[in-house]
């Protein structure tokens, strides 16, 4: 089952890959255009309302309620109910979802003064104009989600993942025809409207792969069955849960729109940046175990044992990808940031800035990761409740910390108020902490332990601040070549730093990734 799992998370990892290159492509775009003002916060804070709902009602419930009911019937042999169940599902989604966005639409000046209440003037009314027209996208969002819970099922991953490419081609050909003819107020207009083009066809490339693993499938908006009865019963609680990050972010938007022009899309371009390792490791390992862990059976002595071992596989997995990107993210992101944006309008004081808020996120970014993984683990048994009572405890430190790190923190301190914006992530990362904590606690009262082996974490943090140094000096052998060469020559000589450290010290991850290669090669 590890080398599955392995599988799995390789294809669920290539395929955000290829869409988070995309994403960090078409936000290089958007840099270019718009720099850090106005318009950027503008575009900013309105994709944030369909992002939030897409992963809120889409791919966070779906991995958490459907997921595990669809996956035990599948592995039960029952295609025919599994059929049935994912209709039922999709039918109740989309009935709340238009009912949403269809309140959206008619109450977008009240969504807005919600989502950006710092936003006043010119900028908030083309904000509503924004988000009025990328509601209708928040549906079909929520439809390719259910694709990709469809799909992970099947252990078909590589497809969902890789299916937001096409959002991001259609956004970045919008971008690229309106920036050459279009002012900035119109441009921003013309990217939502691509925005919504690039849903209808993110759904449309995986409906033919859906339609050939569904057996038994009728649309119906009911819940006379108990499968579809437990999905429902586990859907709120999985509604908080899973979206504790994307609340946590909701709220960081929030404080950042009273901080002045450009915290906005600053906090947007950092968290860009951030969530690919999230997402690229700590979701590839997480998405692929969630199916399997839902399809162990046996006796609960027998399930407990091997969730546990699937549970300290995963963590190990993670923990050698996000330890080296916490600590680049803190020592070096300004090369990260410069390589990504800098250009056109966004210069190089703002690749600083950017990286001042890219190293508050990454204090939390090993916790968050492995939360993600550690909530899959209560899934799979079914048990939602747990993940949202500490996922409310996470928001809620979030917001009484970040408000007073953001709003009080910078006049303490003789600060920029803008500078508020490095204590909300920072904040935020801690809050992230006290979840995991309090989440693996628990998880310990009813399966057991899940620890790294002895030494394990010491080996990764080390090789990391190692290779960190050697990556310094790469920059500064290749000073004024330019932000791209300067990434290139830095991260070229930090991650084989790392890499041959975690060899010679003979960390398992970095084994297998070398024999992995080596098969390839």
């Amino acid at each position: 089952m590890a080398r599955s799992s392995g599988r799995s998370s390789f294809f669920v990892a290539a395929g955000i890959l290829l869409s988070r290159i995309a994403g960090l492509i078409r936000q290089r775009i958007f840099a270019h255009y718009l720099g850090l003002g106005e318009y950027n916060d503008v575009l900013t804070a309105s994709f944030r309302i369909p992002n939030l709902l897409q992963n809120l009602f889409g791919e966070g419930v779906l991995s958490a309620s459907f997921i595990p009911v669809y996956a035990r019937l599948l592995a039960k042999g029952e295609e025919q109910e599994a059929g049935k169940v994912a209709g039922a599902v999709l039918g109740l989604l989309t009935f709340l979802v238009s009912l949403i966005v269809l309140g959206g639409v008619v109450g977008t000046p009240v969504v807005v003064d919600l989502l950006a209440p710092g936003f006043e003037g010119h900028k908030r009314q083309l904000t509503i104009t924004l988000v009025r027209i990328l509601f209708p996208a928040t549906a079909l969002m929520v439809l390719s989600a259910w694709c990709l819970g469809v799909l992970n099922s099947h252990r078909k991953f590589f497809l969902s993942y890789a299916a937001p490419v096409v959002w991001n081609v259609t956004v970045i050909i919008g971008a690229l025809w309106a920036g050459a003819t279009q002012n900035r107020s119109d441009l921003v207009v013309w990217i939502a409207w691509s925005a919504v083009l690039g849903s209808a066809l993110q759904v449309l490339v995986q409906l033919p792969s859906v339609v050939t693993v569904l057996k038994g499938f009728k649309l119906a908006v009911r819940t006379t069955t108990p499968e579809v009865r437990t999905v429902v019963r586990n859907f709120w609680p999985a509604f908080v849960s899973r979206g504790a990050a994307q609340i946590s972010a909701y709220v960081d938007g929030v404080i950042a729109s009273f901080l002045g022009q450009g915290p906005v899309a600053a906090l947007g371009s950092a968290q860009l940046l951030y969530t690919l390792p999230v997402s690229l490791f700590g979701m590839a390992v997480s998405a692929a175990e969630l199916p399997a862990m839902s399809s162990v059976q046996g006796s609960d002595d027998e399930r407990h044992r091997l969730l546990r071992q699937r549970l300290e596989d995963g963590m190990h997995r993670i923990a050698f990808f996000i330890v080296p990107c916490s600590v680049a993210f803190i020592l070096l992101g300004q090369v990260v940031a410069a390589a990504v944006f800098q250009t056109g309008q966004f210069t190089a004081e703002n690749s600083r800035y950017v990286w001042a808020i890219l190293a508050g996120s990454a204090v939390g970014l090993l916790a968050s990761t492995l939360s993600r993984l550690t909530s899959s683990a209560f899934y799979a048994l079914g048990d939602t409740r747990s993940p949202l009572r500490y996922a409310l405890v996470r928001v809620l430190l979030t917001t009484v910390l970040g408000f007073t790190a953001a709003l009080v923190g910078p006049y303490l301190l003789n600060l920029d108020q803008r500078w508020g914006a490095v204590g909300l992530t920072a904040t935020a990362g801690f809050a992230g902490w006290v979840e995991f904590a309090l989440l693996r606690r628990r998880l310990r009262g009813i399966i057991g332990a899940a620890r790294f082996a002895p030494g394990y974490l010491v080996k990764l943090w080390g090789s990391a601040l190692a290779a960190a140094l050697l990556g310094y000096l790469a920059r500064l052998a290749v000073a004024g070549n330019g932000p791209i060469v300067t990434a290139a020559a830095t991260f070229g000589a930090y991650g084989i730093v790392y890499g041959a450290l975690t060899l010679a010290m003979k960390v398992p991850a970095a084994q297998a990734l070398y024999g992995s290669v080596r098969r390839r090669v």
